[in-house]
């Protein structure tokens, strides 16, 4: 199993990010799939997920309208378009898996700074 996240660097305030997610090794049309972060001292939080049946997606209150999840169920991928960044988006982004079980990428930085 592999999920390996692209799309991280450095950003100004009010900029744009999309990253992507590209996973291997399990079902993934049938996978809950979400996007985490985790700023510099802090615990790691959810941050978006897509479900894999009906198109649901849900959004921490913080990046609503800001951010979209997105997913491409026949590329096996997954992507977080960021709008509107500001420095407290400063952070590790993971992609997370579940299918019975769940499965971690390892995370693009994502720093938004003038």
């Amino acid at each position: 199993v592999q999920l390996v996240e692209s799309g991280g660097g450095l950003v100004q305030p009010g900029g744009s990010l999309r990253l992507s997610c590209a996973a291997s090794g399990f079902t993934f049309s049938m996978s809950l799939m979400r996007w985490y972060r985790q700023p510099p001292g802090k615990e790691r939080e959810l941050v978006a997920a897509s479900y894999s049946t009906g198109g649901s997606t849900v959004y921490v209150d913080s990046v609503k309208g800001r951010f979209t999840i997105s997913r491409d169920n026949a590329k096996s991928a997954v992507y977080l378009q960021m709008n509107n960044l500001k420095p407290e988006d400063t952070a590790v982004y993971y992609c997370n898996a579940w299918l019975f079980r769940e499965y971690w990428g390892q995370g693009t930085q994502v720093t938004v700074s003038s």
